[in-house]
């Protein structure tokens, strides 16, 4: 049996038949289409035969333009869950391009109209990087409040959050205490602010405002926007690679995600804000990009948009334009032409300036967690550096497996069919489990910066600095200040190794449940701890063996050698590198995303020996794991096909099978819908004769439903005894009916391969061109179709997996 993928794309909206009829247009109607047809007809220079049907009769003058009027509705338009077809739409922009070029010479107007459409990409991804950035500012300011919600009130201004309300006073999260203007909620009952009774209090009202906040935000989801749960970023990738999910990117999701996403931040959940704002600015520019009919009309070329929007969430993520230039390069982005890059880093740019305009971060940077210090690292620290990759690639690894695990179970058991509850007894359990330690009772990112910030001289406030400091002697003229970790060092290392379980077990449980939830900042937290109890362990050997060859000409300075800061930071780039694999991407993001440019080479070894060890454990990172768990037609072009199978082993159907096709013009129309009613198939190859079986074209089934509806409809004479005509020859004269001519919907010039050609040029045709089909000849005769779920179902069989986890076309 064939499975053809739908081979329909906005392109089609030209594909219209050879109906001598008029309609009236309706408000969707293809303006692009009108004037290519236009221009087809005042200028003779244009080819009067193309690989899209003879341009000569009347109708549509090439693939992809036609006039409103002959326009029939529907034709050309995706199914939902098939792929684009690139080659058709990029195709078609070229052609719509040439003939703004040609018209810029005729008047004034056209020539403004071709400087609209040349700017109008810059125009569209400027719009999408002020909403990105303004969105952005909104979820981060209301995340914090109702995070600090959970705690207290301000009650001089209940919109500010603790930060705010205590900023007068530049108390630290450590020194609650202190700040008169913040009111705990025993206070605010009337009771003193420490106690048994007060603690109780405090614990009853931070878990009653998590699972309130975690209800509405599932509630929210499951009701109006199912899509708006999880991260998004593997669908972003699979859309980007040209495939079809209605009502993703739509404005319901992209409502329901940002205010969800607060919510479920706010309840404290093991998640992050992070990478659901990919999602987040790819709505926005999927919003944006129907202004242009350019980019709204077109999927290929709209996808160019949703690569610059990728960037830009990144940007107003972490604070880090250039990282999320290259994250969208290397990791979500399919089709990255330069003019993309380009605008992908002024998107990113504009949406960056417009959120240091809001100030969401409190401070006068607009990086996430900046740090101060800026001390330089010495060789011997490589080893600890690279230490810290190998175990964040095993900790990503087994994120990965665990969460994988779960997420399987939750799809093919009866838990799927509760998700609110689910996200209340996660939520439940998170808010149990966490209030009772200071450092996974605060907000995950204040955690971070705490854990990456250096200690300064008389910090008493923040357990990490217990140190005794003191000088030791070098040689006979000069002492080093070093510090000795205290005993509040070493009950933080256990409170901070009790939250490293604690929150790598949530995080397996959390990621992909039915609320919008990011692993970024989990995944950075889990680094940060690891790093930063190392770190603490490194600067102990330094205390207790100063004058060891390792640090020889180094301890000279009479400053503390070891930064933990610096380790905590390494670990974090380290972890977030073994879940998603990201290097280049990361390492920038991770230096924008603290200010530490100095520690370039550290991250890079991290980074590195992370995604090594990732990819010995496990092939996959996270985002690919979940596409390939939820069955998405996703080609990595990144991986290698290195198997020896030829085209005829893969094709459908095989050698000993009937292949279903139409014939170029002895077919009826009944026996095209018998054809159309016994098959699902969603296009037919069209050769000469059923004896005679070369290669005429292809046509696509919607195209075929819809051409027969409308000449029934809207042309006299046509019944069932019709001839079907795919050709430009006059028919035989006979007292029949009037035959159907369905030239213009036949793609002449589809891809084609030899039964002999290798599988791997098959699999890179699929991969860089963008096919969602190639038909398979023998001495120019059809025998068999490989579709996208073709080569995907044999990539996986190859590898030994199971074929039928490929759900989609």
């Amino acid at each position: 049996m064939i499975d053809i993928t739908p081979h329909s794309s906005p392109g089609d909206a030209g594909h219209g038949s050879n109906f001598n009829y008029k309609r009236h247009t309706s408000a969707d109607s293809d303006i692009e289409g009108e004037r290519e047809l236009h221009y087809s007809r005042n200028h003779h220079h244009v080819p009067t035969h193309s690989a899209f049907g003879d341009t000569s009769d009347s109708g549509m003058a090439f693939y992809g333009a036609s006039d409103p009027h002959d326009e029939i509705p529907g034709i050309g338009q995706y199914d939902d869950f098939h792929t684009i077809d690139w080659q058709r739409d990029i195709a078609r922009d070229r052609m719509r391009h040439r003939y703004i070029v040609k018209k810029r010479q005729d008047s004034l107007w056209d020539l403004l109209k071709g400087a609209h459409d040349a700017w109008s990409g810059w125009l569209c991804v400027l719009f999408v990087g002020i909403a990105a950035g303004f969105v952005a500012g909104m979820i981060d300011i209301g995340a914090s409040w109702m995070s600090d919600l959970k705690h207290g009130i301000c009650p001089q201004a209940f919109w500010f959050n603790r930060e705010q309300c205590c900023w007068p006073t530049k108390q630290s999260v450590f020194e609650e205490g202190n700040c008169s203007t913040w009111k705990t909620w025993p206070e605010i009952m009337g009771m003193a602010r420490n106690g048994t009774s007060a603690y109780i209090i405090s614990y009853f009202w931070f878990i009653l405002w998590a699972l309130m906040f975690a209800a509405l935000s599932a509630s929210l989801v499951r009701m109006f926007a199912p899509y708006a749960c999880g991260s998004g970023i593997p669908e972003i990738k699979t859309i980007l690679s040209g495939f079809i999910i209605r009502g993703y990117l739509g404005k319901w999701t992209l409502l329901i995600k940002s205010v969800g996403l607060m919510l479920s931040v706010s309840a404290g959940l093991t998640l992050g804000k992070e990478g659901p704002m990919v999602h987040i600015a790819s709505c926005i520019g999927n919003i944006f990009s129907h202004m242009f009919p350019k980019y709204g009309r077109n999927e290929a070329k709209k996808r160019e948009i949703l690569s610059a929007a990728a960037a830009a969430g990144v940007s107003v993520a972490f604070g880090a334009p250039i990282g999320g230039v290259l994250f969208s390069l290397e990791e979500v982005s399919y089709y990255f032409p330069l003019k993309t890059l380009w605008r992908s880093f002024f998107c990113a740019l504009i949406a960056a300036f417009v959120l240091r305009s809001l100030t969401p971060f409190g401070n006068e940077h607009s990086v996430l967690f900046f740090v101060e210090y800026n001390k330089p690292w010495i060789f011997f620290e490589l080893i600890p550096f690279v230490f810290l990759g190998i175990m964040g690639g095993v900790i990503g690894t087994i994120f990965i497996k665990a969460n994988l695990w779960w997420c399987r179970y939750r799809k093919f058991s009866k838990l799927g069919q509760y998700p609110v509850a689910e996200v209340l007894v996660v939520t439940l359990v998170t808010g149990i489990l966490c209030f009772p330690n200071p450092f996974t009772r605060m907000n995950m990112n204040e955690l971070i910066y705490l854990l990456f910030s250096q200690c300064s001289p008389g910090d008493n406030t923040n357990p990490l600095c217990d140190y005794k400091r003191m000088n030791i002697t070098n040689g006979a003229t000069s002492s080093i200040e070093v510090t000795e970790p205290g005993p509040g060092v070493y009950h933080a290392i256990i409170l901070l190794l009790l939250a490293f379980v604690f929150k790598l077990a949530l995080a397996v449980f959390t990621f992909g449940m039915k609320v919008p939830a990011g692993l970024f900042i989990p995944s950075l937290l889990l680094g940060s701890i690891m790093g930063r109890i190392v770190g603490i362990g490194v600067e102990r050997f330094a205390y207790s063996y100063p004058n060891i060859w390792l640090f020889t000409g180094e301890c000279v300075n009479g400053k503390n050698l070891i930064t933990p800061g610096l380790y905590a930071m390494v670990g974090a780039a380290a972890t977030l590198g073994g879940v998603t694999r990201m290097t280049v991407s990361l390492v920038v993001i991770m230096f924008e995303l603290t200010g530490g440019v100095g520690y370039i080479v550290p991250l890079m070894a991290a980074a590195m020996a992370s995604k090594w060890v990732g990819d010995a454990l496990g092939r996959q990172g996270i985002y690919d794991a979940h596409i390939a768990l939820n069955g998405y037609p996703f080609l990595d072009s990144k991986e290698e096909f290195a198997h020896t199978t030829l085209a005829a082993d893969v094709m459908q159907p095989k050698r000993n099978e009937t292949l279903n096709v139409i014939t170029q013009d002895s077919m009826t129309v009944d026996d095209i819908e018998t054809l159309l009613k016994e098959t699902e198939h969603n296009g037919y190859p069209v050769v000469v004769s059923k004896e005679n079986q070369y290669l005429v074209g292809f046509v696509l089934r919607r195209d075929l439903n819809l051409a027969i509806e409308n000449a029934k409809r809207l042309i006299e004479g046509i019944t069932g005894a019709s001839i079907v005509l795919f050709t430009s020859a006059a028919p035989i004269q006979n007292l029949g009916p009037p035959p159907l001519k369905l030239k213009k919907i036949l793609d002449m010039a589809p891809i084609t391969v030899t039964d002999q050609t290798p599988m791997e040029t098959v699999v890179d045709m699929f991969r860089k061109l963008g096919l969602r089909q190639t038909l398979v000849t023998h001495n120019g005769r059809l025998l068999g179709v490989i579709t996208k779920k073709d080569v995907l179902r044999h990539v996986k069989q190859m590898d030994n997996e199971d074929p039928n986890t490929v759900l989609f076309n």
